[in-house]
């Protein structure tokens, strides 16, 4: 029988991040990109994509206006899956667990990563609300660059970011006849104990 070790959190994250390299270097666009998988209070199921902008023992973090939906559904029910799929390496790989949000010196620390257009367009966005047209858009990003023409674009207080806090993660990858290899990795104890289960 085979035998599995388990692994520290540390040890998992260099897991993934040696996967994610892989597919930085073979992925056409957006190795980063995953889909990320919440619920509203009552049940219903929504997922959408998103790009990961920073793993660590803690989590995998990500970005948005808290006033979007998703946002709604992760402060009413802070639960979430995400799902990364290299289609050119034929692997992906499953995460589930708790979602808390970022501090707002992380928050500001990435936001002052982003291009100023981008930072402009955070601001200009009323994210998952109506839109009367595209103009109304264009117009709110023309008054915003003017009013930030000159210095720093400072973070919105409607911006910020979540982290989704693992307790368990699969990863996948693909084999001839469907006979994939599947190891998952649940959190005990502060420590990620392994199980190889049938494809």
């Amino acid at each position: 029988m085979e035998t599995m070790t388990a692994i520290t959190s540390d040890e998992l994250v260099a897991k993934f991040e040696a996967w994610i390299a892989e597919a930085a270097e073979s992925e056409p666009n957006d190795p980063t990109a995953m889909s990320l998988a919440t619920t509203t209070p009552e049940g219903r199921p929504s997922v959408r994509m998103v790009l990961l902008k920073g793993v660590d023992s803690r989590g995998f973090s990500f970005f948005t206006n808290l006033g979007s939906r998703k946002a709604g559904q992760l402060d009413a029910n802070p639960q979430a899956a995400l799902l990364f799929h290299w289609k050119s390496l034929r692997r992906q790989v499953r995460i589930e667990g708790a979602v808390e949000r970022v501090s707002d010196q992380e928050a500001d620390a990435y936001f002052a990563t982003r291009p100023k257009l981008s930072q402009i367009g955070a601001w200009a966005s009323k994210q998952s609300q109506p839109l009367a047209g595209r103009f109304e858009l264009e117009k709110r990003v023309a008054e915003y660059t003017a009013k930030f023409n000159i210095g720093e674009v400072p973070r919105p207080d409607f911006w910020s970011g979540y982290r989704v806090v693992p307790d368990r993660v699969e990863f996948w990858e693909d084999r001839k006849y469907r006979l994939h290899d599947r190891m998952i990795y649940a959190l005990a104890d502060g420590i990620w104990h392994p199980e190889r289960q049938f494809p």
